[in-house]
C-alpha cells in the first residue's frame, strides 16, 4: 500500500519521501533540444577563403610583419647612438633610410642644443638709374617668429624651413664654408633662393630696383643657464657669415616663386 503524505495527498516514495507529478514527455527531454545538434552558421574572415587563398593571405601577412620588423630596425639604429651594428651596416641604413624616412631627432642624445639661432640675409641692390646699394640684414627667422606666434596651426614651412636649410648647408661645408662634395653647391642654391624668396616678399629691391648679390649670415646666442645651475655661459651672439652669392637673373625677377 503506498503511502500518503497527509498536507498534500501526493503519494510518498519509499521511506516516506515525496515524489514529484511527473509532467508530460518532450521529445528532447526535460532540457529541451541537444544543444549538438544545431548546425553552425557561415564561416567568415580567412575562414570564408579556400585553403590556396589562406595560404597566400598567410604569406602576404608574414611578408607585411618582416618589412615593419626591418623597417623599425633600422630607423631605430639611425636614430641610436654609434654602436657595432650601425658602424658596420652603416650604408645600408643610410640607403634604407633617407631621403623618405629621415627622422630628425637622436635618442639619449647627450648634448640638447642650448642655442638660439637666428638667420639673417642682407642684399645688394641695383636700382633703376643703374646705381646699386647694400639693404640691412633682415631677420628672417623673426619672421618665422612672428608667423608661428599665436599660430594653433603653424606651417611646415615657417617651423623648418629655414633650420633644414642652414643644417643642410653647415653638414655640406667646412668651417671656411668650403663645400665638400657635390651636395654643397645644391645647399647654396637652396639657401640662396629662400634668401631671395623672403627679401622679394618684403619689397627689398625697392620700385623699378632688382636683387644683383645676397649674403647671409647665422648668429647663434647661448641659451643663459637658469640661476640654481651655477653655470657660466657667454651670452654674446657669435657671427657665421657667408660668402655673397649671385642672383641669377631669372631669380632676381621673381623666378623661384
Amino acid at each position: 500500500m503506498d503511502a500518503y503524505d497527509g498536507d498534500s495527498g501526493t503519494p510518498a516514495g519509499p521511506g516516506g519521501r515525496e515524489e514529484p507529478p511527473s509532467g508530460p514527455e518532450t521529445p528532447y527531454g526535460q532540457d529541451g533540444p541537444d544543444r549538438t545538434d544545431r548546425q553552425p552558421g557561415p564561416a567568415t574572415g580567412l575562414a570564408a577563403l579556400s585553403p590556396r587563398y589562406r595560404a597566400v593571405a598567410a604569406v602576404v601577412l608574414a611578408v607585411v610583419a618582416v618589412v615593419a620588423c626591418v623597417h623599425l630596425g633600422m630607423v631605430f639604429l639611425s636614430v641610436a647612438p654609434a654602436n657595432t651594428v650601425s658602424k658596420q651596416h652603416g650604408e645600408a641604413v643610410d640607403a634604407w633610410v633617407y631621403p623618405e624616412f629621415e627622422q630628425n631627432w637622436k635618442l639619449f642624445a647627450p648634448n640638447p642644443l642650448q642655442q638660439n639661432i637666428a638667420v639673417q640675409v642682407r642684399a645688394e641692390v641695383r636700382s633703376a638709374d643703374g646705381g646699386s646699394r647694400t639693404t640691412g640684414w633682415y631677420d628672417l627667422s623673426a619672421q618665422d617668429g612672428r608667423a608661428i606666434s599665436g599660430n594653433l596651426l603653424p606651417s611646415h614651412t615657417q617651423q623648418n624651413e629655414l633650420r633644414r636649410a642652414v643644417d643642410y648647408y653647415a653638414g655640406t661645408h667646412d668651417g671656411d664654408n668650403r663645400p665638400a662634395g657635390l651636395r654643397g653647391a645644391l645647399s647654396e642654391q637652396y639657401l640662396r633662393r629662400i634668401a631671395v624668396l623672403r627679401l622679394d616678399r618684403v619689397h627689398a629691391a625697392g620700385p623699378g630696383g632688382g636683387l644683383a648679390r645676397v649674403q647671409v649670415r647665422i648668429k647663434t646666442t647661448n641659451v643663459p643657464p637658469p640661476p640654481w645651475s651655477g653655470e657660466r655661459v657667454s651670452t654674446t651672439p657669435a657671427y657665421r657669415v657667408l660668402p655673397w652669392w649671385m642672383v641669377p637673373a631669372g631669380e632676381a625677377e621673381g623666378g623661384v616663386r
